[in-house]
């Protein structure tokens, strides 16, 4: 076992921030989770539990029930093991390499600098305290952690009929107490990849990266509605359209790092006339202040800045560089509706998460999420009427469906009937602008009824996530509870 961080082992309740602190410990973005899957492993093996593997890499622990319980349903905990690396420009840290450095602040835990991992780690670390307990009274367990699910969901979408008994799915992946989730949105990643061609300038240019920064990011489904700007969009909007859009010259734009986060930090390299490079920084003040302005309610520390870098004069063509960011500029971003059917939740939505520029071509990464398949369909469309006036290529793919909403749910109801007994009002029910892996689940076990509960987490997907310490309390009480009162089989 990884030396936890002492501060969060003086936290209640004890036992998930001590299985919390060692995940801390164990590098596990997304497509690196390996080392952590393997710690978890050996600690079943050490809890003599049932532990496998399935095809893709999921890991499956089974425990028995307490005494007394051995007559109730089976129940399957569920939670992903990797977590989105996200840092600020000025943090020194290696997802891969280097421990995620939590610690309390006032009556929240964040990290320094980097994204936290609450989502998942929280739910992770309930799973594996009930596998460790032996005076919380359940009924036979089985805990499913699958992997990569913020960068594609292949261990939900590679989860084989066979593996769980369970009949009853509880999943951890919520960032809201007092919600219960039963519904989640789909989705589908969207490339567009255009080519373009290049030229050598002659004259007196010189070359600047500019870089837009400053901006607070978030999760491209649960912050999508915020109104939080889009690195990405906001600086084509002044390369297509500032006051010195033709005499720019682009050699590269790239912004961005994951396809479900708001991009919070775009790039550059221009060349421009030498005599215009003060008319530059003064046309960049200018859009600082005014996009300041328009997100001023949200977003307090834009910045916008220039700074020299050795001469290149191989910049795109004017015609590919008018493309490129007439294609960023017209792309939709952002909520595209909002649900006539659940208020106050968003229905369908785009998020323009990366953009890349390699040598001759220029690539654009976006989700799409939609409540209703035909609302993913229609940005599809959207999206592939673009690409056919830009003369960019498109392709979809890893497209996975939404949950669909269960109003008759048992188990919902008998967690809402226990919620009211316990805090003296219900819970709100939810369906969240989300990818929760649920929707994947019902295809290899379609009787499955399940909900989904967790702590209050804000801003996952960003340097600013946190966890309030309260509400882990609530919910290790409300998970504790709910396996008190699973019905028999």
């Amino acid at each position: 076992m990884s030396q936890p961080y002492q501060d969060l082992l003086q936290l209640e309740p004890k036992p998930i921030w001590r299985f919390f602190s060692e995940i801390c410990s164990f590098p596990h973005p997304s497509k690196h989770e390996e080392a952590l899957a393997q710690h978890i492993i050996a600690f079943a093996k050490s809890k003599n539990l049932f532990v496998t593997r399935d095809s893709v890499g999921n890991v499956i622990i089974k425990k028995p029930a307490t005494e007394g319980m051995e007559d109730r349903q089976i129940v399957a905990l569920q939670a992903h093991i990797d977590m989105v690396p996200q840092k600020n420009d000025d943090t020194n840290h290696d997802f891969v390499k280097d421990p995620i450095k939590a610690y309390v602040d006032g009556d929240w835990v964040t990290a320094q600098g980097t994204t936290l991992g609450a989502d998942n780690g929280i739910g992770m670390a309930s799973c594996l305290a009930i596998l460790d307990s032996s005076d919380i009274p359940h009924g036979p367990i089985e805990v499913l952690l699958t992997i990569d699910e913020e960068a594609g969901m292949t261990g939900a979408f590679g989860l084989e009929a066979g593996y769980l008994d369970a009949k009853i799915l509880l999943n951890t992946d919520s960032e809201q107490e007092g919600e219960i989730y039963m519904g989640c949105a789909g989705g589908v990643d969207t490339s567009l990849k255009l080519s373009v061609e290049r030229e050598t300038l002659s004259g007196n240019y010189v070359t600047y990266k500019l870089a837009l920064k400053g901006l607070r990011g978030g999760h491209s489904g649960v912050d999508i509605h915020t109104g939080r700007g889009n690195a990405n969009k906001l600086l084509a909007r002044f390369l297509a359209h500032g006051q010195l859009s033709q005499a720019l010259r682009l050699v590269s734009i790239s912004g961005g790092t994951l396809r479900n986060a708001i991009p919070r930090e775009a790039y550059a390299t221009i060349a421009i006339p030498a005599e215009l490079v003060e008319s530059l920084r003064e046309a960049m003040d200018k859009y600082a202040a005014l996009v300041t302005q328009e997100l001023g309610a949200v977003e307090k520390n834009i910045q916008f800045t220039a700074i020299e870098e050795s001469a290149t004069l191989d910049v795109m063509s004017l015609a590919s560089q008018s493309t490129v960011l007439a294609l960023m500029n017209a792309c939709p971003n952002g909520v595209v509706r909002m649900s006539d059917d659940i208020k106050g939740v968003v229905e369908t939505s785009l998020n323009m998460g990366v953009v890349t520029t390699t040598g001759s071509q220029v690539e654009i990464l976006c989700l799409i999420r939609s409540l209703i398949d035909s609302g993913r369909q229609d940005v599809e469309g959207m999206l592939t009427s673009i690409a056919s006036l830009a003369g960019a290529s498109i392709q979809f793919s890893g497209a996975y469906p939404g949950w669909k909403p269960d109003p008759e749910s048992k188990i919902l109801h008998i967690f809402r009937d226990m919620y009211e007994q316990n805090y003296g009002y219900k819970p709100h029910i939810m369906v969240i602008h989300a990818g929760l892996e649920c929707g994947l689940f019902k295809e290899p076990y379609p009787e499955m009824d399940m909900i989904s509960f967790g702590p209050t987490i804000k801003f996952p997907h960003s340097p600013e996530e946190k966890v309030e310490i309260k509400s882990v309390g609530q919910y290790w009480q409300q998970l504790c509870g709910i396996l008190a009162h699973i019905p028999k089989a």
